[in-house]
Order: C-alpha cells, then structure tokens, then sequence
C-alpha cells in the first residue's frame, strides 16, 4: 500500500453525472424507518410521492439506487493512493447542504481527494465530493473520511488532533430511534450491497456476530430524528451534519441520540442503549437554521 499525497492533492476531480427519481427517495425514507407507526403517523412528507420532501442525508446515496440498475463493486480509484479495500473504514462523514435536495433530479458530482493525513500505523483519506444542479448551482458537498490501515508511515502531517467534548449539562433532548431486522436489507437497496450487512457468514470472518447496519444508515436515522423531533419535520432547516463513526449499531437495535442546542448549533452523541450506551456516532454536530 502506497500514499502519494502531492499527486493525490494535485489531481484533477473526477467527474460523473448522477440522477434519481422519487422512487429512489421514497426507499431511502423506508430503509430509514419512515412509516413505520403508520396507524399513528404516516410521514406522507417521506412516504408519499405528492408533496414529498427529501431528508438531507440521502445525497450519500443518490445516484445509487433502484433507478441507476445494479451498483458497480466497491472501488477506491484515486490518484497517488494505492491501498487494499479490506484495510479501509468509513471514519466519519460531513455533509452541507447548500438548497433544498429535489423530489427527482439530476447533478454533476466532482469528487477530489481533500487531504492526507499521515497517521503512522494508518492514513486518513478526505474524499470531498460536490453536487451541482443543472443550473451549475450546488447542491451539496460531502466529504468523507477513510481510515486506511497499514498506509501511513509515508512522512506527512498527522492532521488535527480532536477532542469530543460535550456539554457539562443534562442534553435539551435525547431521541431514541428504534430499528427493525430487516433495516439493513432494505438499506443495502439504496446501492451498497456489501455482504457484511446482509450474510450472516460474511459478517462472522469479519469479526461480527451477525450482520449490522451501515454507517451510512445511523447517519441517515439520526438526521430523520432531528428533522422530525427538533425541526417540526421540515428538512430544509437542516444545513450541515458532521459525525464520527464510532462503533457498529446491528439491526433490531436502537439509536439514541443526545442533543445539545446552542443558538443554529447543535452537539450531538449517538449511543446504543441496549448494549450499556455503546457509542455509535461521536464528535457530532449538526447547523440548522430557526
């Protein structure tokens, strides 16, 4: 495994054009759990094609879902950085939003390699990736940290040394969102469709005990609880959303979330409450607006 960082850095964004349809929305709130207490709140805002809003988070997936056929396979082609795909992690993950995500719609998608930090026993990759809408405008722009075991060592910056710190007071509020054995099945549909959340055998040789959720998916659960318990359910409040991966959340299991509120700022911390608060998401935090 080899890191060039000057030519990582250097290199001209890859370009590729994207789009999707309502549908491809609709199974994004599904796998998220929208409409799951239909007899008491069926979320018409993220079940139903008329009026329909789109949760911020599902630009991780567009592009990649039921419209776009069979994803391809997992890949890693950057340039300057040559490293095994089993030695990666998806670290953490920032998304903003820079207008509200269309119902259906097509984007232009550039994507750069951001940074390189140098870790000694690994490399921490930023992936930075923008959306930009047909009139040229953005939509969003993402940037994704990959942890890549067994690629440092190459003489580079170790990048900022961050501390999660959360407020010396009870949360303004927790959220518990619950998830049902089918979640990660139905999430793995919107492009991901790693074995590890879905082959109880694939997930025992990579160290689990059973299949879990994707990273992605806790994201996605814990932005559909800010929208609906802190935004009155309006998406386009939500402006940013930044998480560290901390730990697996496995199907069948909850996510709870403790929110501090400070003005359009809000501090977040994501545990699991069935296995003694185990973190899922750490070092989070979220920008909306009143």
């Amino acid at each position: 495994m080899t890191v060039d960082r000057d030519k990582a850095l250097s290199a001209a964004p890859s370009v590729q054009q994207i789009g999707w349809t309502a549908r491809d929305v609709l199974l994004y709130h599904l796998s998220l759990g929208a409409g799951s207490d239909a007899h008491h709140d069926p979320e018409l805002h993220l079940t139903f094609e008329r009026r329909l809003t789109v949760l911020p988070t599902f630009a991780m997936v567009a592009g990649g879902g039921i419209s776009s056929g069979t994803p391809p396979e997992p890949s890693l082609d950057l340039p300057g950085i040559d490293i095994d795909l089993r030695q990666i992690l998806h670290a953490g993950q920032e998304l903003e939003i820079h207008r509200p995500l269309p119902a259906a719609g097509t984007a232009t998608l550039a994507s750069r390699v951001a940074e390189v930090w140098d870790k000694g026993k690994a490399a921490v990759i930023v992936r930075e990736s923008t959306a930009s809408g047909p009139d040229g405008e953005p939509l969003w722009t993402s940037r994704m940290q990959i942890w890549a075991r067994g690629a440092g060592g190459f003489g580079g910056d170790p990048g900022p040394q961050t501390h999660e710190s959360t407020p010396d007071r009870r949360p303004d509020t927790v959220c518990d969102t619950p998830t049902g054995p089918q979640q990660a099945l139905l999430y793995r549909l919107n492009g991901d469709l790693n074995p590890l959340h879905a082959d109880p055998e694939f997930a025992r040789a990579a160290g689990f005990h059973r299949p879990v959720l994707h990273g992605l998916a806790s994201y996605g659960l814990v932005c559909k609880a800010l929208v609906g318990e802190l935004l009155d359910g309006d998406a386009t409040r939500l402006k940013a959303l930044s998480v560290r991966f901390a730990g697996p959340l496995f199907p069948g299991e909850t996510v709870r979330t403790a929110v501090w509120r400070d003005g359009d700022r809000l501090r977040l911390h994501a545990t699991c409450p069935e296995r003694d608060g185990a973190p899922v998401l750490t070092h989070a935090t979220a920008r909306i607006t009143p």
